[in-house]
């Protein structure tokens, strides 16, 4: 009995390792049985047939297209629009510019030369665009195009359209791009020469006039060598070149002697803006050198024999000979302190300066309009026009500097510059004159220290 109670104790110890034994061989079995009815299945599925090896079917239908003649025929011609554009060229019409927009509307062309908006489009000048619309039969649907008047005016379109069958104008100001541009010349014959040949825009050589006008005599003091550098603004729009700007700086090599001159606006200042020597000097000297514009001096302040009564006297003024009808300009600030006319003088006037001086100007042809004793004038004002009144033998104006009522050499008197630029001013203007010269370095690289270009 004891050993059978043993027999049974070691079996019932035995009996749980047996039964993990035979879980195991199940899954493994189960497992085994899966696998081979994958393979089974994967053997029997068929495989799918090569795309190369199917049949190819070609489908062809006829499709009817209608002809260009049925293509155009079913377009309406009064729904279609062009859209050309012409520059205006020199001597152009109005009439013969439409033509070559392909416009053919009497009631646009009567229209524009009517309205005091639109007929502004008639004082195009050469190279400037204009854009139209029209319908197939050459009637107009709007015209564009752009103006201005002059450097200081706004640039504005002009646009011309129709509503219903009437037409109106309208000009709307317009955004424009500011360019700045780099020039050099050399004085071969004339100043206008030089401009021309380096392709320099007029107004910008008449500027060049006005800034050295001062110490030099732009008609006798030129000479072959002499050459300049110049940077100035131009403005754009849409790739347009639309009008010049101002100078904003200038360097001139004359004679041995180079002048220089710089803009400088500066809105922290009550001066306003003005041209400046590198230095801060203003440039602005009280009096010209020269009332007129490309004259020559016929004859100086000396002793002679007078044209008239042939008598030897002292000609207290200089005569600077010019065609008939030249502008005078006023040689400095003043008030008109005569003006009509006086005896071998003819058309004269007298103007008065500060201080003591008095500048006088003789055998005018006429006055310029508007003035009269008392009005003031500034310096380089029309104040009248070349002639031969008086006691002349040809036109010519006769010009005095007086002091204190003596005439003087005005062509020798020594007269101060304007005041110069000092503390911040001078501070912020050496910016504007340090970058103005980095420009001239490089129009003139054989003349200046290449570092300049550098820095």
């Amino acid at each position: 009995m004891p050993l059978f109670n043993k027999l049974l104790e070691s079996f019932l110890r035995i009996r749980p390792a047996f039964a993990n034994v035979r879980r195991s061989r199940i899954a493994s079995s189960t497992a085994l049985c899966l696998a081979v009815f994958a393979f089974g299945a994967a053997g029997v599925a068929p495989i799918a047939p090569d795309a190369a090896d199917l049949p190819v079917t070609s489908l062809v239908e006829e499709l009817s297209l209608p002809t260009l003649a049925e293509q155009v025929a079913v377009l309406d011609p009064s729904s279609q629009h062009y859209i050309s554009e012409e520059r205006m060229r020199p001597g152009d019409t109005l009439a013969a510019l439409m033509g070559r927009l392909g416009v053919q509307d009497q009631n646009a062309l009567a229209f524009i030369k009517s309205d005091r908006v639109a007929s502004s489009m008639l004082q195009l000048k050469p190279g400037r665009r204009v854009q139209a619309k029209i319908t197939a039969d050459g009637e107009l649907e709007w015209l564009s195009t752009t103006l201005t008047e002059g450097r200081d005016h706004q640039v504005k379109n002009l646009v011309i359209s129709k509503t219903g069958p009437a037409f109106k104008a309208e000009e709307t100001p317009t955004s424009v791009e500011r360019r700045i541009e780099m020039r050099s010349g050399d004085i071969k014959s004339s100043l206008f020469a030089a401009t021309d040949a380096a392709q320099i825009p007029d107004a910008v050589a008449m500027q060049l006039v006005d800034m050295f006008s001062t110490n030099i005599d732009f008609a006798s003091d030129l000479r072959r060598g002499d050459r300049f550098n110049v940077v100035y603004e131009t403005f754009w729009q849409a790739g347009d070149y639309i009008r010049t700007g101002r100078v904003l700086a200038a360097e001139f090599h004359n004679g041995g002697e180079t002048y220089q001159s710089v803009w400088f606006d500066d809105p922290n200042s009550k001066r306003g803006g003005g041209y400046y020597g590198f230095d801060g000097k203003s440039l602005k000297k009280a009096f010209l050198k020269s009332p007129i514009e490309f004259s020559r001096v016929s004859s100086g302040f000396a002793m002679r024999r007078h044209p008239i009564s042939g008598a030897w006297k002292q000609h207290k003024g200089v005569d600077f000979a010019a065609v008939t009808g030249t502008p005078i300009r006023a040689a400095a600030d003043g008030t008109i302190q005569f003006i009509g006319k006086q005896g071998g003088y003819g058309n004269f006037i007298v103007l008065k300066h500060w201080d003591k001086y008095t500048t006088a100007y003789a055998h005018m042809s006429r006055f310029a309009s508007g003035l009269r004793t008392g009005a003031k004038v500034n310096q380089g004002d029309v104040i009248g026009y070349v002639g031969s009144t008086g006691w002349s033998t040809g036109p010519h104006l006769h010009y005095e500097f007086r002091v204190n009522n003596q005439a003087r050499d005005p062509m020798a008197v020594d007269v101060p510059n304007a005041q110069p630029l000092a503390g911040a001013e001078l501070q912020r203007f050496r910016q504007v004159a340090n970058e103005m010269t980095h420009r001239f370095a490089l129009l003139s690289p054989q003349d200046q220290n290449l570092k300049l270009a550098s820095k």
